[in-house]
């Protein structure tokens, strides 16, 4: 079963869906965060199976979210690690999973930390330009005119 794409929808959202959403990507993320770089180590921590990890990291390497190169141990044998733009989705995966937490719980008994500092780090939140934090109901969805986008349908 093929994954669906969202090519053909003038969405920023379904953009970053088409390079990062599905789990295993996602998971694999994580687990590169956490610091982990070889193949047999993102399988072996996931649980997942070889070929949709080759399909997974091919595809993120591709999409610029991780970059392999040769570790130059016993041959060739490949490292993966977060570009920039993988780096950039902190917030993303910080943000699913507080979601998470405060929705089902936490399920792995992680916390995440201020590496300076050791104390937790804060609630990610939507905020104005001045540092207020917003809700739903705060935020306003316009085109590039500023005029407000109305839904659908």
């Amino acid at each position: 079963m093929s994954r669906k794409r969202f090519d053909d929808l003038d969405c920023s959202l379904a953009c970053a869906l088409n390079e990062v959403g599905d789990w295993w990507s996602l998971l694999i993320i994580k687990q590169a965060m956490l610091g982990t770089r070889r193949f047999v180590d993102f399988q072996r921590n996931l649980g997942i199976a070889k070929n949709i990890l080759v399909d997974r990291l091919s595809r993120l390497v591709d999409n610029e979210v991780l970059v392999r190169f040769d570790a130059g141990e016993h041959g060739t044998r490949y490292e993966y690690r977060l570009t920039e733009k993988g780096r950039d989705l902190l917030t993303v995966v910080i943000a699913l999973r507080q979601w998470n937490m405060r929705w089902n719980g936490n399920k792995d008994g992680m916390h995440l930390v201020d590496k300076n500092s050791g104390e937790p780090i804060s609630e990610v939140a939507v905020q104005s330009a001045q540092g207020q934090k917003l809700s739903i109901r705060d935020v306003l969805f316009v085109d590039e005119n500023g005029q407000p986008l109305e839904q659908a349908g």
